[in-house]
């Protein structure tokens, strides 16, 4: 068993990729917030494929952890040199494992904020990135506004000099930048939200007015808040994940990373100080990211949350049972081609119909094991986000609602907390009290769920959509996911 830091990299099998360039020569270019599995399985991944080429060495990447859940990520990295293991999991089983070393630093806000602040303010630092999740943007589901009452924003504004939030990080840097005359880096976000640069432009100018109106005004003028679209299947990392690549390829990584072959990146070219010749490794930049993001949002994210309640109802646990299911597949494909694909503007250089059967091979890759219990997660970040618009665009324009209807009532039984077999359903949730609670009148009072406004806005008061959703739960409480799925795959074309 071979350790995995810098001094054993000559030491690992032969089949194992390693950094082919000098770790030593790297320096730090990019600061980035949020650490986890999705960020080493793509962007550090595409920046380690540019250092590879000898390219980009000015451009490490020092992470930030800002959650109490993110102590680990920083003593597990520091003990590995921030080096680890990334496993691409073919179908057919074969595995490619890649030690990854773009990250050369990592900080973790709690103990340290002020070492964080220096380093964004250090002129080397010209991006700041994130993936913070949908939920990190601290704005309001229907109305999109910031959220100034939150306590750690409170915080931040009394205490700009301390802060807790990673607006106040970023915004207190920004503040130290313009007053030392250092030009300002660039927010990059790779979030899976709609627009997610303006969204970020929106929320991060929000903070700095309210902290200071002048300071704001700069920020929104000067600061280059370019749109992306990510696209990786990276589920959670697994004690057996860890145990296979101890057995089969003899690396000892506290914290390896693993993922499906597909990748992609769509990068909108706004940047003020410069950015990696991301191109030279299959990034796609364009003038506007908007039809691919809305693509990736309301094709591939809006049907993981098509499968994964349906799926978890139905007995299944993982996304791929799911998607080798041919009653599942018809579904999905029928929410795609009549429900979401109508919303999509064109996509330039895309077949939407081979994009749409790529995902579902995608999904039915048995060897990622991504668990609907993941998929499920925080739904309340993300079904207003991915699957709402497509229903308010389908009902403006007469278009097709009953699956993506279905799709919310799913979602409401899910939240009973039980399964068919009467199992329990562990919620996870940022809303989860409220949500178990409205939830637990759906037979009483079937309607409870759409009338949370925070979420849903006015959506129960559209005649059509309250009624598709009210057949699709009534369906689920009477003849289960299964028989439900199957009178909506049966009847097509209504709209």
């Amino acid at each position: 068993m071979t350790r995995l830091n810098n001094d054993n990299l000559g030491r690992l099998a032969p089949e194992v990729a390693v950094p082919g360039y000098d770790r030593g020569a790297v320096t730090a270019g990019i600061v980035h917030f949020g650490v986890g599995g999705f960020h080493r399985a793509h962007q550090a991944m595409y920046l380690d494929a540019l250092m590879n080429r000898g390219e980009a060495l000015d451009w490490g990447i020092v992470g930030v952890g800002v959650m109490p859940g993110d102590r680990r990520m920083q003593e597990v990295l520091a003990a590995q040199d921030h080096l680890y293991t990334l496993v691409v999991k073919h179908p057919d089983g074969r595995r490619e494992p890649r030690v990854i070393g773009s990250i050369i630093d990592y900080l973790f806000a709690p103990d340290d904020p002020e070492a964080v602040i220096a380093r964004m303010v250090d002129p080397a630092t010209r991006i700041v990135s994130l993936t913070v999740t949908e939920g990190g943007y601290n704005f309001h589901p229907v109305s999109g506004a910031f959220d100034l009452d939150d306590p750690a924003v409170q915080h931040d504004l009394a205490h700009p000099a301390a802060p807790t939030t990673t607006f106040g990080l970023i915004i207190e840097a920004l503040a130290r930048r313009r007053a030392r005359g250092i030009p300002p880096f660039t927010v990059m976000s790779c979030d899976n939200i709609q627009g997610n640069g303006e969204v970020a432009h929106r929320m991060f100018t929000a903070f700095a007015r309210a902290r200071d109106g002048e300071l704001g005004a700069w920020v929104a003028a000067e600061v280059a808040f370019p749109n992306s679209m990510v696209d990786r299947i990276t589920p959670v990392t697994a004690a057996a994940d860890i145990e296979e690549l101890a057995g089969r390829f003899g690396i000892d990584d506290a914290w390896p990373v693993v993922c499906e072959p597909f990748t992609q990146w769509v990068l909108e070219e706004r940047f003020v100080t410069g950015r990696p010749a991301f191109e030279a490794v299959g990034v796609q930049v364009v003038e506007d990211v908007e039809p691919y993001e809305l693509m990736k949002l309301r094709l591939l994210n809006a049907s993981h949350q098509a499968l994964c309640y349906f799926g978890y109802l139905a007995g299944y646990r993982y996304a791929h049972e799911v998607c080798r299911d041919p009653l599942f597949v018809d579904f999905l494909l029928d929410y795609m081609r009549r429900e979401g694909s109508p919303t999509l503007a064109p996509v330039p250089g895309v077949d939407l119909e081979r994009y749409r059967l790529t995902l579902i091979e995608r999904f039915a890759n048995p060897e990622i094991k991504d668990t609907l219990a993941r998929l499920c997660a925080e739904s309340s970040d993300r079904i207003p986000k991915w699957l709402l618009p497509v229903i308010r665009e389908q009902l403006d324009k007469g278009g097709e609602i009953h699956r993506s209807a279905a799709v919310v009532a799913s979602w409401a039984r899910y939240a009973e907390g039980a399964d068919e077999r009467g199992a329990a359903i562990a919620v996870v949730d940022r809303l989860k009290d409220d949500l178990l609670r409205r939830a637990a009148r759906n037979r009483e009072q079937p309607t409870a769920f759409i009338e949370n406004r925070e979420l849903f806005g006015d959506l129960a008061e559209h005649e059509r959509f309250r009624t598709a959703y009210l057949e699709a739960l009534a369906s689920l409480h009477e003849c289960g996911a299964r028989a439900t799925l199957e009178a909506l795959v049966s009847v097509r074309g209504r709209a």
